[in-house]
């Protein structure tokens, strides 16, 4: 491959830092207390007063 000109354009983009704010809570029923750890699955819900947690028992029962 002699006398071939090859070239390599690459968009170069310099990284800034950013700060990502984030916040972790225990995942459990709203109804029962009951989560993960204890087998159950959970599903959020929206409601009018928030975002509430159920467990795969109460969730067909609100």
């Amino acid at each position: 491959m002699q006398g071939v000109n090859r070239r390599i354009m690459q968009d170069m983009q310099i990284l800034k830092k950013q700060r990502i704010l984030t916040s972790v809570s225990k995942v459990e029923c709203y109804v029962c207390g009951k989560g993960l750890e204890d087998g159950h699955s959970i599903t959020a819900k929206t409601l009018p007063n928030g975002t509430v947690l159920f467990c795969d028992v109460h969730y067909s029962l609100q």
